[in-house]
């Protein structure tokens, strides 16, 4: 078994999951609170897009080797 391969394959899952809760709560438009504060939309975007292309990246490098 190659172990860089297994850990970049997981980690990419891992952030390909991360990106579809962000992108789900983007289609749904559900509330997100920490306390008192609401949580506003934007920062699910940005997180979507950032693991989406982590998820991306990694994969590709799995792919490579």
């Amino acid at each position: 078994m190659n172990s860089p391969r297994t850990a970049l394959r997981v980690a990419a899952i891992v952030f390909g999951l991360v990106c579809l809760v962000h992108a789900w709560r983007l289609v749904e438009h559900f509330d997100v609170r920490i306390g008192s504060y609401q949580v506003p939309m934007w920062p699910s975007a940005v997180a979507a897009l950032v693991s989406g292309l982590l998820s991306f990246w990694m994969w590709r490098l799995s792919t490579n080797r």
